[in-house]
């Protein structure tokens, strides 16, 4: 993602697809923007400045929205699960938490909005997501089931 794929005073990020991805753009909260909008202007420059990167026009890294850093973005996610495994031991990986908003979004949102969101090229992999809703399934077998 480059630092053009948002849209600050339009709330919007545009994710672009690619072989395994459809692009999507997505609506942003409002403390997402404040948040992007110091990121951008501040702590983006601060480590560019750090770094001593001076990209040359043109250049395919000048305007990616995450300065790349070897290994640094991975440590930095291997923090952020660290500290989340403190609140809750069930936390395993980075994957986890992206199947945990697509089932969060699937009890708000219908199928089609769900793959859009996910960037699913198939709703077959958006379905995957799908809970089976238990208590629901136990009350269509009790009210048709023929020995009741």
């Amino acid at each position: 993602m480059e630092v053009r794929h948002i849209e600050v005073y339009k709330g919007k990020i545009y994710v672009p697809g690619h072989k395994k991805m459809n692009a999507r753009e997505l609506e942003l909260k409002p403390w997402q923007v404040i948040e992007l909008l110091e990121y951008i202007k501040e702590i983006r420059e601060e480590i560019k400045e750090r770094r001593n990167i001076d990209f040359p026009a043109g250049e395919a890294g000048s305007e990616r929205l995450l300065i790349p850093n070897n290994d640094r973005l991975s440590g930095t996610i291997t923090n952020i699960i660290k500290k989340l495994k403190k609140t809750n031991h069930k936390v395993e990986n980075i994957n986890q938490i992206r199947a945990s908003v697509i089932t969060n979004w699937l009890g708000q949102y219908n199928l089609r909005k769900v793959q859009y969101l996910a960037g699913h090229r198939y709703i077959s992999s958006t379905e995957r997501y799908l809970q089976d809703d238990l208590e629901n399934l136990h009350e269509i077998v009790n009210s048709f089931h023929p020995i009741k």
